[in-house]
């Protein structure tokens, strides 16, 4: 039978979406500085109307739906969401934006479908390990249909490119591959050959090696490929205990590039100091710890799997985001869940939180 759905989990995700919000709105006043107040307008109205206002409408919709109607819709959300990855490709329906590809411009809405491409491929996943069970450990059923979703969905992201959401997603897809019971040997298999990839890619694609050079020494170009992090750690350190306060942060006009998007945290830490950005990881942790806690009493394996996806979705992009502004780890380019600016991913991630309030309501005493 049916019990209402976790409060302890809804209200921390509230705390950061609202909070969220309010950080947001101070970092989108930098625009202000660099524009004539047209793109402040559009970035502010995006994110209410398409990230909370539908986002809250979608998370109210997935929390009313049982959960394990995604199990037998999950290879038609997968299929679904790769063709719409190679619609970005598509020559008037793709939009490049600082030399990749990675929108659908519908002229009256853009959206990044890579943000349904996580959860898409997250559920189909979590359907075909619960439904191999035991034979997860075996080459056939377990090892090798990961490697092929990996690598369809691989090829599609690094071809925009988005290397940071790949990496998210490979590190997702293997918390779940061990949670299903996997082998060690597989999973040291698979990190051997993501090591290659990783060194493969940084041969191939100048970016990467700058990126990776740029964290072990970024003040040897400190006016351009270490600006950002420069700036960055600027922003954090200017904060001191209790920031500067609301709307105060100096770095967001025209030093910190992306104030409203990957520089969030820093423009946090900076109006908000220590206090702030250690609230925003504790909120980021008690997240975690609820999602896990929910997962570890689901009613069957597929509500586990599927809840242990989404969490590590969300955790993973923000640590990496965390980490990457307080120069603990390479630039990727992805936003801060929750608080950074944009549309689909606030959409998406509130419509996840949904789906794991519905699988809440469904836990074992």
């Amino acid at each position: 039978m049916a019990k209402k759905a976790d409060k302890f989990f809804f209200w921390i995700v509230l705390a950061l979406t609202l909070g969220g919000f309010f950080i947001f709105t101070s970092a989108s006043l930098g625009l202000l500085a660099r524009t004539n107040g047209a793109e402040f307008t559009d970035v502010f109205w995006n994110q209410v109307i398409f990230g909370l206002f539908f986002g809250f409408c979608a998370l109210a919709i997935t929390l009313s739906l049982d959960y394990k109607i995604w199990r037998p819709l999950s290879p038609f959300l997968f299929i679904g969401a790769l063709v719409l990855m190679v619609l970005v490709f598509v020559p008037g329906i793709g939009m490049e934006h600082g030399g990749a590809r990675r929108w659908i411009d519908l002229k009256f809405i853009s959206f990044q479908p890579t943000e349904f491409l996580k959860f898409a491929f997250v559920c189909f996943f979590a359907a075909w390990l619960s439904s191999v069970k035991e034979k997860v450990a075996t080459w056939q059923r377990g090892l090798l249909p990961l490697l092929v979703m990996l690598g369809i969905s691989g090829v599609l992201i690094l071809l925009e490119p988005d290397t940071g959401t790949f990496g998210i997603l490979a590190i997702t897809a293997l918390v779940m591959f061990f949670a299903a019971g996997a082998k060690m040997r597989h999973i040291g298999l698979l990190l051997l050959v993501g090591l290659l990839a990783v060194g493969v890619l940084a041969m191939f694609k100048p970016y990467l090696k700058d990126r990776v050079t740029t964290f072990l020494h970024p003040e040897r170009d400190s006016l351009g490929s270490g600006y950002q992090i420069q700036q960055s750690l600027i922003a954090i350190g200017s904060g001191g205990l209790f920031g500067r306060g609301f709307g105060q942060s100096i770095q967001k006009f025209n030093y910190l590039p992306e104030p409203t998007n990957d520089a969030i945290f820093a423009v946090a830490s900076e109006e908000f100091g220590f206090i702030g950005a250690a609230t925003i990881i504790i909120l980021l942790l008690l997240f975690a710890w609820r999602g896990l806690y929910i997962a570890s009493r689901s009613g069957d394996s597929f509500g586990r799997l599927l809840v242990i996806g989404i969490v590590f979705l969300v955790i993973t992009q923000s640590f990496i985001n965390v980490a990457s502004m307080l120069a603990l780890f390479p630039l990727t380019g992805v936003p801060l869940l929750f608080i950074s600016h944009g549309g689909t991913a606030l959409f998406t991630v509130l419509a996840e939180v949904g789906v794991v309030l519905s699988v809440s309501k469904h836990m074992r005493a």
